[in-house]
């Protein structure tokens, strides 16, 4: 099959699976994509899948998209998670003119990369924004042409920028990568592939049409369902699919040891009955959490409209599956590394990397508990003021 040409995501992802898998330990030791995987990468069209068609992409439907992501996921977390970074910040095309996503996205192998916002300021000036900062987390930097900032505006009379909420408003500005300096920070017990480093900017000029907000999805100038979903909706599915492709592969990975290996004065793992049972629930854990996920954005996507973005019911219910799934791979990923005794201690084993790469996922945002308050609160009748 050839990658270039597929139109199911899923089987271009799967045909990369070896070459990822014979690449992990070079991922892990250099924090680097190789160079030649690199391009197979952008050969495949993965990091396209969820930018517009008049931008040159792939408008893949979220379950597809969250399929794809899992099945990277499960031969190096770190190629999957940089994988949906980059798409997630390619959603930023749907709120601007064509003429400017050509400029960032005409080239095949351009790319978008950002960090999350902070405190930093943006100030307003005739024709666009001045820029000096610093961000972190930014994953896929090292393969970005091209860089974003969420930031505060400060307007001429030295006031923040207010949005619709009242709120000051977070506006995201995006500029060539060869105007910020890359910070080699990203030295972390797991994810280590992703390279996700700080970023500076000194006085950079943006123009007013370099920039967008995520903040508001009414603004959205492309039509079509998939640009219904909010951007950090989306951005959560694909935490949840990268979870999903580590949590699958260490419980095969148990199952497989289960068959064959007999602990000190015991039997078979696949003979101990609690062993039997806890496998069972473990493929339940997964299983359901998987089907709630790939339901809820299936139904969401059929029933969207063409220009209104989705409601704050909906929203919620996809905060809701990506929120358990996450917290239910972390679970299923615990067990199989516990399960599997010493033979998942040493780096060399299919448990100790996808371990140590499950608990780095499981700190950022998308997994924190606070998610089901908010989404209580949707259910309950109180939702917060704003819920993207």
């Amino acid at each position: 099959m050839d990658v270039q040409t597929s139109r199911d995501p899923v089987a271009r992802a799967r045909e990369l699976g070896a070459e990822i898998a014979a690449s992990a330990d070079e991922i892990e030791r250099t924090r680097r994509i190789p160079e030649a995987l690199l391009a197979r990468l952008h050969d495949s069209r993965l990091f396209r899948m969820l930018l517009p068609r008049s931008a040159g992409g792939d408008e893949t439907e979220p379950a597809l998209y969250v399929a794809a992501i899992e099945e990277l996921a499960r031969h190096d977390a770190s190629i999957a998670w940089n994988t949906f970074a980059l798409n997630s910040a390619s959603l930023i095309a749907a709120y601007l003119e064509p003429a400017v996503n050509h400029a960032v996205f005409a080239d095949p192998r351009s790319v978008v990369a950002w960090g999350p916002p902070n405190a930093s300021r943006a100030t307003a000036v005739d024709g666009g924004y001045r820029l000096t900062g610093r961000w972190d987390f930014g994953s896929g930097c090292r393969q970005a042409r091209w860089m974003g900032a969420h930031c505060h505006v400060v307007e001429a009379d030295g006031a923040l920028r207010l949005n619709r909420f009242g709120q000051p408003t977070v506006r995201t500005l995006l500029f060539p990568a060869s105007e910020v300096t890359l910070l080699d920070t990203w030295q972390t017990i797991g994810l280590r592939g992703t390279a996700s480093d700080s970023y500076c900017a000194n006085d950079v000029f943006v123009s007013e049409a370099f920039s967008s907000t995520r903040e508001d999805p009414t603004l959205r100038r492309e039509r079509g369902p998939l640009y219904a979903f909010t951007m950090q909706g989306l951005y959560a599915t694909g935490v949840a699919a990268v979870a999903f492709g580590i949590a699958r592969a260490m419980l095969s990975e148990f199952v497989a040891l289960a068959s064959r290996k007999s602990p000190r004065g015991l039997a078979r793992l696949a003979d101990n009955t609690v062993v039997q049972a806890d496998v069972a629930r473990a493929e339940a854990r997964l299983g359901a959490a998987r089907a709630y996920l790939i339901e809820t954005l299936t139904t969401i996507y059929a029933h969207a409209d063409d220009v209104a973005p989705i409601d704050v019911a909906d929203r919620a219910r996809v905060r809701l599956a990506c929120t358990n799934a996450i917290q239910g791979a972390a679970e299923v990923a615990d067990f199989a590394y516990k399960g599997a005794g010493v033979d998942a201690i040493f780096p060399s084993s299919p448990f100790e990397r996808r371990f140590r790469d499950m608990h780095t996922l499981s700190q950022q945002i998308q997994a924190r508990g606070a998610h089901f308050e908010s989404v209580g609160q949707v259910l309950l009748g109180v939702p917060p003021e704003v819920f993207l």
